[in-house]
């Protein structure tokens, strides 16, 4: 009997070493013992001219803030926004999604949208992934790329966010299913030191900046930087982020011309960008900003990573999704 419970002992022991081990090793502790983050403060970000109109500029064209916030028409090119809904929230319907999720109401009504959320809340939701009531935002509102947003392009944000008319708009909350709720606790980090911005009279650091904070969707595969690769389905139907770098398989035969026409048209050439590609945003990118990311882009190592969304989906071996000429790399 001794040797029974000895062998069991020894056997729970090892079970329990290899499962904090394999804890330590995948996904961490975070999960379990919630989000790391930072206690907000009373700090208030002063309302000026400048920091509204630049605010307005980053959420309208930049960051891409209403093509989740502001209900739009995915069946019209460039899927116009819903009148009278700016950053009014909606409930967002995504194919396979673990639960249900929801971009919040951004305007200052005080029942339904964020009008009783301080600045510094607001603030670290938008950098930090952690809402005003202390939970985990779903890493779909790009929080890290964002980490990387100025404290003064953060602080206009916030002011202009303050300005939008009110909209009176009932949403539920998102519910992320189990286990992922778990999962995405491990994602927030704090900003706890300042943030610059780049040198705006340096065009190709301020291009890196602008398409870091904007382009997202072709940078989510880790191994292939700005490659494309990830699939977006929903509303908009279903594609995958095409290839930036300039590899022939990118944009390698975009001229200047081309890149700012794609971007304010949603046309290369003939060919029609799905409405997801939110061209209808970047469209109010001053020119100098387009030239800026376009040049910064041709500063990228080539990637060769074709993917055509107009070819059947077969499998990648590069980014190990399935998209219209993955079968081709």
């Amino acid at each position: 009997m001794k040797k029974l419970r000895k062998a069991l002992l020894v056997i729970c022991t090892s079970v329990l070493l290899l499962l904090v081990l394999g804890i330590n090793f995948t996904i961490g502790w975070r999960p379990f013992l919630g989000p790391k983050k930072r206690a907000t403060t009373d700090r208030q970000f002063e309302s000026t001219p400048e920091r509204v109109a630049r605010g307005r500029y980053l959420a309208q064209s930049v960051l891409g803030c209403t093509t989740c916030h502001t209900p739009r028409d995915f069946t019209k090119h460039g899927a116009p926004p819903v009148a009278g809904m700016d950053f009014a929230g909606q409930s967002i319907e995504l194919p396979g999604f673990p639960g249900h999720l929801v971009a919040s109401n951004l305007t200052s009504d005080k029942e339904t949208g964020a009008g009783n959320w301080t600045d510094d809340q607001i603030a670290r939701a938008i950098r930090e992934g952690i809402k005003h009531d202390d939970t985990t935002l779903f890493p779909m509102m790009p929080y890290m790329l964002y980490k990387d947003l100025s404290d003064e392009d953060l602080a206009s944000l916030v002011v202009y966010l303050r300005c939008v008319p009110s909209v009176k708009n009932p949403l539920s909350a998102s519910k992320i299913n189990f286990p992922v709720n778990y999962l995405v606790r491990g994602v927030p980090q704090p900003v706890t030191g300042p943030v610059h911005g780049p040198n705006l009279a340096d065009a190709l650091a301020r291009g890196k900046y602008l398409v870091n904070l904007g382009c997202g969707c072709h940078q989510a595969q880790e191994k292939l930087p700005f490659a494309g690769g990830e699939n977006l389905r929903g509303p908009w139907g279903d594609v995958t982020s095409a290839n930036l770098t300039p590899d022939a398989s990118g944009i390698g035969y975009y001229s200047e011309s081309t890149f700012i026409t794609a971007m304010r048209t949603g046309y290369v050439g003939a060919r029609e960008l799905n409405q997801i590609m939110p061209y209808g945003e970047f469209k109010g990118l001053t020119d100098d900003d387009l030239k800026a990311m376009f040049a910064y882009l041709k500063t990228l190592a080539p990637v060769k990573h074709r993917v055509d969304n107009a070819l059947p989906p077969t499998y990648c071996k590069l980014c190990k999704q399935k998209h219209g000429a993955g079968d081709q790399n």
